[in-house]
C-alpha cells in the first residue's frame, strides 16, 4: 500500500441530499469517483461481518459505492489506493469526552486523536462553561466547527453542577440551553449531573431537558448513585437517554433495561469497561445498547496510549467480539445521537471517515480517512489542521485576591484536646466515586496534624473566580505521599476553583500562588522547590501549547508525583474530580465538604 504523502486543509462537506445526484451518477459510473479504495475486507456494522473483495468509491467526501467492484466509478482523475486485503473499518466514535481535561484545546485534541482512528467526537465543554458561561461554550463551538473530523458539541446542562453545594465562575439556565440549541454543532445536551434534581422535577433542570428534548436532540445522563431503586426510576423517566457512570455490570444491564445506552469508559483513570461489558459476555446482553467512551484522557494517555483505538483494544481483551467492540465505538453511538445517515458506517451516502487496518483484534490502524481525506498514517498526523486563537478574554481567569501562607491552611480542632476524628476523603483508584473514610488525628497547638503514616494529608480548595481568598480546609486519602509536596491544579471538577493536596502546607501555599502567577494549570512543589507545571491559561483548564509538548510536561508531573511516594494511576486525574459534588460519597467545594450521599454539607469533625 503506496503512501501519498499529501496534506490537507479542512475538507468541506455537503448534505447527502446536495450531493445525491453526483452519488447515484458515480454508483452507476456515469461520473468518475475522487477516490476508489480498492481490494479490502469491509468491516460491516451492520451486518455484524466481514466482507472479502470489497471497493469502495467516494465522491465530495461521501462513500457513493460499496461493493465488490468499482471499476466502472474510476476515471482520469480518480485517485486509486490499494488496501492489499486488509480491513476497512468506519472511523471511531468517542460517544462522551471533555476536551478540557487533555489539557489542550480542540485543535490540539483532534491533532492528537486522528492517528489513532477517532474521528467522530461527542465533546461536552461543561468545564469552559462553569468558568466562562455560554461564551465559553461558543469558542469551543466554533473551533469544533473548523477541525477536518466531526466534533459535535453537547450543551452543558449542569453549571453549577450542583446548585446550593457550589459557587462556580458562571451559571446555565434553560435559556442559555434553548438559545445553543439553534446553533448549528450542537447536537444534544451534556450529562445531566444534578440526578436528585430530575428525580425531584426541580425546575432548572426540567427546563433544560424541555428544551433539549423539544429540539428533538439528545439528552445525556450522569446517574452517579448505586442505588438503582425509586430514584434511578424518576431519572430515567426525567429523560436521560445514556449514561457513563456506572461501574457494575447490574448498573448496565439496569440502564439499557430501561431503554437508555450504556456508555462504558475507559479514560485515563476510569476503568469501567471490564466490569461492565460482562452484561455482554457472561450475561448475553445485546450489545446494540452499549457505547464505548472515554470521558476523561489527559494529553499523555493521547500522545502515549492513545484514544478510542486504546478503549476497542481493552474492550476486546475483555472477551467481546472484535466486530462487536467496533460497532459499540462506531454505529451504536451514530443511532445514538441520530446520526446513522452521516457516520459510524461504510455505506452509500455516510461521510466518508474510515481506517485501513492490517489486524483487526489488535487494531493496528495504518490510514484514517476523513471525508475522502488522508489524515494519517502510520500513527502521524498528515494532515494540515490550522491553529485557533484564543481571545484574551478566555484568559486571565484566575483571581486569587490575595496571597497565600502556610497558616492559612491550618486547621484548627474544634475543642481542646488530644485527638479529634476527622472524616476522610477516600481516593478509589481508576474510579471517579470516592469513599466517606474517619481517621483519628492528633492535635498539636490547637491545630489538626496530618497522618503521613497512615496516608491522610490535607486537601484545600482555594476559590479563584471572584477573588474573595475564601479556602475550605479537609482532609484525604489514598495519595500515598510520603514525602513533604503539595499539587496544585485550576482544573477542579466541576466548578474549578484551586484544589490543592499535600503534606506540607508552605508547599501548598506556594502552589497555589503559583498558579495565580501562571494563570492557571496544575504544579508541583516540595520543600519550596517547584517539580513540575504544566501551564494552562485558557480559562484555567487548557493550554495553548502543542499536545506533544503538554503531553511531555504532564509525564514530568507524573513521575515527580511518583518520586514523592505516589502510587495511584493516573492521580492527577483522580486530583482534579475531589471537588465532584454529584459523585459519592464524599467531596469538597467552597462551601465545605459535601456527602454526596444525601447531598448535604457536613462537618469536617465528627
Amino acid at each position: 500500500m503506496s503512501s501519498s504523502g499529501l496534506k490537507k486543509s479542512k475538507p468541506e462537506i455537503k448534505s447527502w441530499a446536495a450531493s445525491a445526484p453526483i452519488l447515484v451518477d458515480v454508483a452507476m459510473g456515469r461520473k468518475p469517483a475522487d477516490m476508489v479504495v480498492r481490494n479490502g475486507r469491509l468491516l460491516s456494522v451492520y451486518s455484524g461481518e466481514i466482507v472479502a473483495g470489497i471497493d469502495i468509491a467516494i465522491v465530495e467526501g461521501r462513500f457513493a459505492y460499496v461493493g465488490h467492484d468499482a471499476t466502472h466509478c474510476i476515471g482520469a482523475t480518480t485517485k486509486v489506493v490499494d488496501a492489499e486485503g486488509r480491513y476497512l473499518v468506519p472511523g471511531l466514535c468517542d460517544a462522551h469526552m471533555h476536551v478540557e481535561s487533555g489539557m489542550v484545546t480542540v485543535t490540539e485534541f483532534t491533532r492528537a486523536v486522528v492517528p489513532h482512528g477517532t474521528t467522530s467526537m461527542f465533546i461536552d465543554p461543561h468545564e469552559i462553561a462553569n468558568v466562562l458561561g455560554l461564551e465559553g461554550v461558543r469558542l469551543m463551538h466554533d473551533e469544533a466547527m473548523a477541525m477536518p473530523v466531526n466534533v459535535y458539541v453537547q450543551m452543558p446542562s449542569c453549571v453549577p453542577s450542583a446548585p446550593g453545594l457550589e459557587n462556580g465562575g458562571a451559571e446555565i439556565g434553560a435559556a442559555e440551553v434553548l438559545e445553543a440549541m439553534s446553533w448549528p454543532n450542537i447536537i444534544g445536551l451534556g450529562e445531566v449531573m444534578n440526578f436528585p434534581g430530575v428525580a425531584n422535577n426541580d425546575p432548572t433542570m426540567r427546563g433544560v431537558i424541555d428544551a433539549t428534548m423539544n429540539a428533538g436532540k439528545t439528552v445525556g445522563g450522569h446517574y452517579a448513585s448505586p442505588d438503582l431503586g425509586r430514584a434511578f426510576h424518576g431519572y430515567v423517566a426525567g429523560g436521560p437517554e445514556d449514561d457513563h457512570e456506572g461501574t457494575r455490570a447490574e448498573d448496565a444491564i439496569a440502564r439499557v433495561r430501561q431503554g437508555m445506552r450504556a456508555m462504558l469508559r475507559l479514560g485515563s483513570a476510569w476503568y469501567d469497561v471490564a466490569t461492565q461489558v460482562k452484561a455482554i459476555t457472561e450475561q448475553g446482553l445485546d450489545s446494540r445498547n452499549f457505547i464505548l467512551c472515554t470521558d476523561d484522557s489527559h494529553s499523555g494517555t493521547l500522545v502515549h496510549d492513545g484514544h478510542m483505538d486504546r478503549v476497542v483494544r481493552h474492550a476486546i481483551a475483555q472477551g467481546l467480539k472484535p466486530v462487536t467492540a467496533i460497532q459499540m465505538a462506531t454505529i451504536n453511538t451514530a443511532q445514538h445521537f441520530r446520526l446513522e445517515r452521516e457516520i459510524g458506517s461504510i455505506t452509500p451516502g455516510r461521510r466518508a471517515d474510515f481506517l485501513i487496518v492490517s489486524d483487526l483484534s489488535g487494531l493496528t490502524i495504518e490510514r484514517v480517512y476523513g471525508r475522502g481525506v488522508l489524515l494519517a498514517e502510520q500513527g502521524k498526523l498528515v494532515a494540515e489542521i490550522a491553529p485557533y486563537k484564543y481571545p484574551e478574554k478566555a484568559k486571565n481567569t484566575v483571581k486569587l485576591g490575595r496571597k497565600f501562607s502556610a497558616q492559612d491552611f491550618d486547621i484548627k480542632s474544634p475543642k481542646p484536646t488530644k485527638n479529634v476524628t476527622a472524616r476522610v476523603i477516600g481516593v478509589i483508584e481508576n474510579q471517579a466515586p470516592t469513599r466517606a473514610l474517619e481517621a483519628e488525628l492528633s492535635v498539636s497547638d490547637g491545630i489538626v496534624q496530618m497522618d503521613r503514616r497512615n496516608d491522610v494529608c490535607q486537601i484545600a480548595l482555594v476559590e479563584r473566580h471572584r477573588g474573595t481568598g475564601q479556602i475550605t480546609n479537609a482532609f484525604v486519602s489514598g495519595f500515598g505521599y510520603t514525602l513533604d509536596c503539595a499539587l496544585a491544579s485550576t482544573v477542579a471538577h466541576d466548578s474549578h476553583h484551586i484544589i490543592a493536596v499535600g503534606t506540607n502546607k508552605d508547599d501548598m501555599a506556594k502552589a497555589v500562588n503559583r498558579l495565580g502567577e501562571i494563570g492557571g494549570g496544575v504544579v508541583l512543589y516540595s520543600k519550596g522547590r517547584e517539580l513540575a507545571c504544566v501551564e494552562m491559561p485558557i480559562a484555567g483548564l487548557m493550554s495553548d501549547e502543542r499536545a506533544e509538548v503538554v503531553a511531555a510536561k504532564a509525564d514530568k508531573l507524573v513521575k515527580a508525583m511518583a518520586a514523592m511516594g505516589c502510587t495511584l494511576n493516573n492521580a492527577y486525574m483522580q486530583h482534579s474530580l475531589l471537588a465532584l459534588v454529584v459523585i459519592p460519597e464524599l467531596r469538597i467545594s467552597d462551601i465545605g465538604l459535601v456527602d454526596v450521599r444525601s447531598f448535604e454539607k457536613v462537618d469536617l469533625f465528627l
